[in-house]
């Protein structure tokens, strides 16, 4: 079973590379357990959304 600092290390992984079969597994165990973890996840996928939002707007900008 992962521990909290082993699940946050993962979800951050998960960004750079496809987790394996068992990794995936792991975390969804830890997450279905973990409150905090999962609220962790959410605020990490807010702060993805936006760093990609302000980087299109970047290389897209959209003329008004």
């Amino acid at each position: 079973m992962l521990n909290c600092k082993d699940a946050t290390r993962r979800m951050s992984e998960a960004e750079d590379r496809e987790l394996g079969l068992g990794e995936r597994l792991e975390l969804g165990m830890h997450l279905a357990l973990c409150k905090g973890c999962r609220n962790y996840q959410q605020h990490l996928q807010v702060l993805r959304d936006a760093c990609r939002g302000y980087r299109d707007e970047l290389t897209n900008p959209e003329k008004e």
